[in-house]
């Protein structure tokens, strides 16, 4: 049971306790009956009446509620309508009041939402014209008296958002621009003459117009400005270089050439100015100082010779080069084939680069290949021959890459140009064969005077024997100390002569022979043995060293000194029978004193 249907049970409890009680009161008052029942129908009109008050009151109470449904109910679908959403639908069932207040509520959420739309709309749309006002744009298309929904509102934003970007980029660029033309007029001494330049320059950043048509029209005054600054510059940079080049022909000394250095940078009108007076004066001093002028253009016209690699016909081809009458007319021609080599070298650059790196590499190689072929390389104490060597060996591997490498420019060039690439007065490829084969016939010929002159020396030994090689004396080495000994060659001492010495190996005294030369007539000497007491040696051991000799009796000494030397005889003819071995004793003696010394070297090095 509800509480309210409790509540009212309540009440009809007590009107009838009230009842009761006024009976019980009227009784003992002693109230007659007819009294009583009139009594009683006032109670019931009173509580009649305020009932009927109270159902009058609840009636009208439904009735607003039910007219106020009504009222949001239409005002709802019209919202609703309005702003693009669904129409409101009650879930479920419920009571008029729940209801009313329900719709109430809706209706409020709604117009709050069609305001905040309306006010959204409204600030977008100025934000919208004042862009369009700076843009020079036309407005964006949307009704304004109607409620936006939210996708029109949010393509909305997004259209003034990208105006606000393209206002931000074209502000930026057309800073930009104007920072630039204020720069160029600046630098050309321009100032503005036309309405739209003042505007640019003079009037408040803010206020220009950023119209596309704006931002082309700066663009276009950006280049012509920047055209103008640019043939200017090339107008005064080509002054100098004609300043810098009379300077050097009429050889200006520095202290005049200090005098305008002020002026040679910058392009301002009055830099242009004052280089065309340099010039002008120059000029003229040109055309007093003729013949001086054209011997420098000669001396840069055999440098560009050198570079182009010309030959002596294609230099003598140019016949004024070699005339003597110092007229303007000379002058002139002489200007016409400086500046046709000088644009005959840019053009060709590359190339003419590739060939003198070639030229420096080949003299470098043939240089290297003299250095291989000198014995005194083995003299080396720091490490010369083994950089040398590994720098030789380079050398072998990038020349002919370097070869192949020019040769397929060079036909690259020939084919586009139909025509041969000279190199003094010949093909280049040709000119590296050439010299190929330079190199092959003269390292032929040295061999073959090599070969001569070994001929030669060996017929001489031959006959007259060869001259002794004595090891040289180590500087900064003590004759008394202790060292490393190097062995000598038997053969050596089998070929001195009777009055030459041989150094003892430890330091011991140099005895000399007392006995005489052989006879010329090569008769046999006498042979005299002087071993102090010794036993003379047997035959075989003789015979097994018979390179130890000495001729005429010369006493061979060395070793201790302690030790009697000893002294043994033998004739010319013992001498010549061994002289085979002898050469290929010499021969060994020779590669192992070289090999030696190369390791030498290179462990001082290390």
């Amino acid at each position: 049971m509800r509480r309210s249907e409790v509540l009212a049970e309540e009440s009809i409890v007590c009107l009838q306790k009230a009842l009761n009680h006024l009976r019980e009161i009227w009784e003992l008052i002693g109230i007659p009956e007819d009294q009583r029942l009139q009594r009683t129908e006032v109670v019931k009109k009173h509580i009649k009446d305020l009932l009927d008050m109270m159902i009058a009151e609840e009636e009208s109470l439904k009735e607003r509620l039910i007219k106020s449904i009504s009222i949001c109910q239409k005002e709802l679908n019209t919202l609703c309508s309005e702003l693009h959403v669904e129409p409101f639908q009650e879930e479920g069932e419920t009571t008029i009041l729940q209801l009313e207040k329900d719709l109430r509520t809706q209706v409020e959420l709604m117009r709050k939402q069609k305001k905040e739309r309306k006010q959204e709309l409204r600030l977008l749309q100025e934000q919208d014209q004042e862009l369009c006002e700076v843009l020079c744009m036309a407005h964006y298309d949307i009704d304004s008296t109607s409620v936006p929904s939210l996708e029109e509102l949010s393509q909305f934003r997004q259209h003034v958002a990208s105006l606000r970007e393209t206002k931000a980029s074209r502000h930026e660029e057309f800073v930009n621009i104007k920072r630039q033309i204020i720069l160029c007029m600046e630098e050309l001494d321009h100032t503005p003459d036309t309405s739209f330049e003042r505007d640019v320059v003079c009037e408040d950043e803010d206020a220009f117009c950023l119209s596309l048509e704006n931002i082309a029209t700066l663009q276009k005054l950006l280049r012509q400005l920047e055209m103008r600054k640019s043939q200017n510059e090339a107008v005064c940079e080509g002054l100098r270089a004609q300043i810098r080049e009379l300077w050097d022909r009429l050889q200006i000394p520095e202290e005049e050439r200090e005098a305008v250095a002020t002026v040679m940078t910058g392009s301002k009108a009055k830099v242009r100015k004052a280089l065309q007076l340099e010039v002008d004066r120059l000029e003229e001093l040109k055309m007093q100082n003729m013949k001086k002028v054209i011997e420098a253009i000669r001396v840069e016209l055999a440098q560009y010779w050198d570079q182009c690699f010309y030959s002596q016909e294609q230099r003598q081809a140019f016949a004024p080069y070699y005339a003597e009458d110092y007229t303007e007319n000379l002058l002139q021609l002489h200007d016409a084939e400086i500046v046709r080599l000088r644009n005959y070298y840019e053009v060709h650059k590359e190339l003419f680069e590739g060939v003198q790196k070639w030229e420096e590499s080949w003299r470098l190689f043939l240089e290297f290949e003299r250095k291989a072929s000198d014995p005194s390389r083995f003299t080396n104490r720091g490490g010369n021959l083994l950089k040398e060597e590994k720098q030789r060996a380079k050398l072998q591997k990038t020349l002919p890459k370097l070869e192949e490498e020019l040769k397929a420019r060079i036909e690259m060039w020939e084919q586009e140009h139909s025509k041969a690439f000279v190199v003094n007065g010949q093909k280049f490829m040709e000119y590296v064969m050439e010299q190929w084969e330079m190199h092959r016939l003269e390292k032929e010929r040295a061999k073959q005077e090599r070969q001569l002159k070994n001929k030669k020396q060996t017929e001489t030994e031959m006959l007259y024997g060869s001259a002794p090689r004595t090891p040289n004396k180590r500087r900064g080495l003590a004759p008394n100390t202790p060292g490393k000994v190097r062995k000598l060659n038997t053969t050596t001492m089998s070929n001195a002569t009777a009055n030459s010495s041989i150094r003892p190996v430890f330091g011991g005294t140099v005895y000399r022979s007392p006995v005489s030369r052989l006879p010329p007539s090569g008769s046999k000497p006498v042979t005299t043995s002087t071993c102090s007491g010794k036993k003379t040696p047997r035959a075989g051991r003789h015979g097994a060293n018979k390179e130890n000799l000495e001729l005429n009796g010369s006493i061979l000494s060395g070793g201790y000194p302690a030790l009697a030397p000893l002294q043994r005889n033998f004739s010319i003819n013992s001498v010549a029978s061994t002289y085979s071995e002898f050469a290929r004793e010499l021969s060994k003696a020779s590669k192992s004193d070289a090999t030696s010394r190369i390791l030498n070297s290179t462990n001082i090095q290390s």
